[in-house]
């Protein structure tokens, strides 16, 4: 994005087929004219897709218990009728899902410095300590998965999945096209997401009886609402001002 340009200016878009009155009608004609692929249909696709999808393998493995703390608690888990895997999983998808989180502020920051912000939008201060927040998240589910005798190091299923989730926001905040309300605009995502799941983890360490552990996921949980409500009320006031004709170029 050129620094004279806001991405709601008139630019070079050739994307749309009404731009070409005669050619397109003329695509569209020679497409449904054209007789459909001898070799495979949208039902032998899905067909092939159907077969992968029961023969594909599962979505990562549950690791071995660090120590013998570990196995010690997941054997006493166990016979309480719980298994203390699927809360060792989840306390994995939110380190995993923490660790990007700090990538994507540490992106939204260089956005901030490259372009600055608008009236009502993120200060520097805001960024810096919204990342703090969420290397702190990072840092409570290593000390928990820790305690418990598992190894944080270990890519859990859910924390896999969660990677891979939050590819496409980091594209988009990575992207050097991409001004601040674009990468905040992906960001919002990332903190729905991550409201969900620290809600979830919370309920889950309470049902299994882990008080402090609840405590400290309702505390955290508290801090990622501030923080999805934040990025809301920027791009809210973002839209308004780019409506008014007020927002500099830069924005």
């Amino acid at each position: 994005m050129s620094s004279n340009n806001r991405p709601t200016d008139i630019g070079i878009n050739r994307t749309g087929i009404a731009l070409s009155p005669i050619d397109g009608p003329l695509m569209a004609e020679g497409a449904s004219a054209a007789p459909p692929s001898s070799t495979g249909s949208a039902r032998d696709a899905a067909t092939v897709r159907l077969q992968y999808a029961v023969e594909a393998g599962d979505f990562g493995h549950m690791p071995p218990p660090l120590t013998l703390r570990g196995a010690a608690n997941t054997a006493v888990e166990l016979l309480k009728g719980t298994k203390a895997n699927v809360l060792l999983d989840k306390l994995g998808e939110r380190l995993a899902f923490e660790r990007t989180g700090v990538r994507f502020y540490d992106g939204l920051i260089i956005k901030f410095e490259a372009s600055g912000t608008w009236e009502g939008g993120p200060t520097l201060e805001e960024l810096v300590a919204f990342r703090d927040d969420e290397a702190r998240h990072f840092d409570l589910m290593v000390q928990t998965l820790t305690a418990l005798g598992a190894d944080p190091t270990a890519m859990t299923p859910s924390a896999d999945l969660a990677a891979v989730e939050g590819l496409g926001v980091l594209q988009v905040i990575s992207d050097p096209r991409t001004g601040l309300a674009q990468a905040l605009h992906a960001q919002q995502i990332a903190e729905l997401a991550d409201v969900a799941g620290w809600d979830q983890l919370a309920c889950l360490a309470e049902t299994l009886g882990h008080t402090e552990l609840t405590a400290q996921c309702r505390s955290a949980l508290a801090q990622e609402n501030l923080h999805a409500a934040a990025v809301a009320r920027w791009l809210k006031a973002h839209a308004e001002i780019a409506a008014r004709g007020e927002l500099s170029a830069a924005s």
